[in-house]
């Protein structure tokens, strides 16, 4: 059976994260500064935070390298309960909601060159055209998200090094004032950082994967912190690019940012063929998500009995019907969602659960002293009450500032107890 290897565990993670979040985000934490320290701050802490969940996430998954990632871990930390719920959030939002916003994004960078091209025909088209080649052989799905993934990083590289030799008409100031440093602490930073964070959202991909990665104990930890150390250069010196080219009132609110940088870098011509680069690259985050999702499903339909057709495989072993299940709920949300309400939806409903993940470390060496980690969190118990404390912040930002979206992610969590609920009635999950 095939195996997936390290280096396409890593371009899972480094896909996952780089994707949406970092070529549409910045136009909406202009909105709340102009501090372009305060700015860069978001991505070094975003990224900091990432790292730190990433160590944890390399412990817990080292000591229990079953696939399924939280719905795996907190099944086995918590209670079976909290494992579901993980689970069924995986499955309703977790992936389908960022694959939705990632093919809205590259339907909206493309439509910036061709307006007659539908935005949602070609949103709904990509996510159709990734699930039928991830449907029926995971040995030609690896070898297409390497492939994307190592092509997307060498683009970013060749943008980053442009931008830096482009000479703008602006002037860039990245020193900190008293001014500055007061706006990292307030709540506009926190605002800002939950878009942040849905960038660096992906940081622990390869933890759904892996069960069917080679050499798990040793690979998966490997996988995580190479990967997001990776994803934080790339966004701070990106988002540097972005600022250094672009005045920022004309990026304010603006999703497509990188279009709006390659016109200034390259001028019109081949900035709209940038913009089909990036486009082009978002590909690769949405092939991630279509890999990673299913198998959180495909475990919960091994574990629960009215859910096992979601278990089912084909011949080469691939969770071809999870993949579909997961597309279906993809596409139903870029028919009816916005791009801003599905990225504040998702970011709150998946705090929770990367919460009381972290918070498992804790778990773990007090309830399982024996079992044994081949991995061990650095700088333990700061990295992850660090993680704990920026989470907790920016999820209560969430709740005070967008009530209706938090809503939205609470009765999604509360319909899956409700499934829980019913499912123990009737004995249909098994223990």
């Amino acid at each position: 059976m095939h195996k997936i290897a390290f280096n396409t565990a890593v371009a899972v993670v480094i896909a996952n994260m780089i994707g949406t979040g970092v070529f549409t985000s910045l136009g909406f934490q202009l909105a709340g500064t102009h501090s372009v320290f305060a700015i860069m701050m978001l991505w070094v802490v975003g990224g900091v935070l990432a790292l730190c969940g990433a160590l944890v996430y390399g412990e817990i998954g080292a000591a229990l390298p079953q696939s399924g990632g939280e719905y795996n871990y907190l099944s086995q930390l918590y209670h079976p309960a909290i494992g579901f719920l993980s689970g069924w959030v995986s499955v309703t939002v977790g992936f389908a909601a960022p694959i939705a916003a990632a093919s809205v994004a590259l339907s909206k960078y493309v439509n910036k060159i061709y307006p007659s091209v539908n935005p949602v025909f070609l949103a709904v088209s990509v996510i159709v055209l990734i699930t039928l080649i991830h449907s029926f052989n995971l040995k030609a799905g690896s070898v297409f998200q390497r492939g994307f993934t190592w092509i997307k990083v060498i683009c970013i590289g060749m943008f980053v090094g442009f931008g830096l030799f482009y000479q703008p008409e602006h002037t860039l100031t990245i020193t900190a004032t008293a001014a500055d440093w007061k706006d990292v602490f307030s709540g506009t930073f926190a605002s800002s950082l939950i878009y942040v964070l849905y960038a660096y959202s992906g940081w622990n991909a390869a933890a759904y994967v892996a069960g069917e990665m080679e050499n798990v104990q040793k690979a998966l930890p490997r996988a995580l912190i190479l990967g997001t150390t990776v994803v934080l250069v790339i966004y701070a010196t990106l988002n540097y690019v972005f600022l250094y080219t672009v005045p920022m009132n004309e990026l304010e609110g603006v999703v497509e940012v990188g279009y709006v940088s390659a016109k200034h870098i390259f001028g019109p011509n081949v900035g709209q063929f940038m913009s089909l680069v990036i486009a082009l690259l978002l590909v690769s985050t949405i092939s991630a998500m279509i890999l990673a999702g299913p198998r959180v499903t495909q475990s919960m339909g091994k574990h629960i009995h009215g859910l096992r057709f979601l278990a089912i495989s084909n011949k080469n072993n691939v969770p071809f019907v999870a993949i579909m299940f997961q597309s279906i709920i993809a596409v139903a949300l870029v028919l009816t969602s916005s791009f801003e309400s599905l990225i504040t939806y998702v970011s709150f409903t998946l705090n929770v659960f990367t919460f009381l993940t972290v918070a498992g470390i804790f778990v773990l060496r007090y309830r399982f002293p024996q079992i044994e980690r081949p991995f061990k969190t650095p700088f333990y118990p700061f990295t992850p009450l660090l993680f704990l404390a920026i989470i907790f912040w920016t999820s209560w930002n969430i709740v005070t500032s967008r009530p209706i979206e938090s809503l939205y992610g609470l009765f999604t969590v509360l319909a899956g107890l409700l499934v829980y609920f019913i499912a123990t009635r009737t004995n249909k999950i098994i223990q």
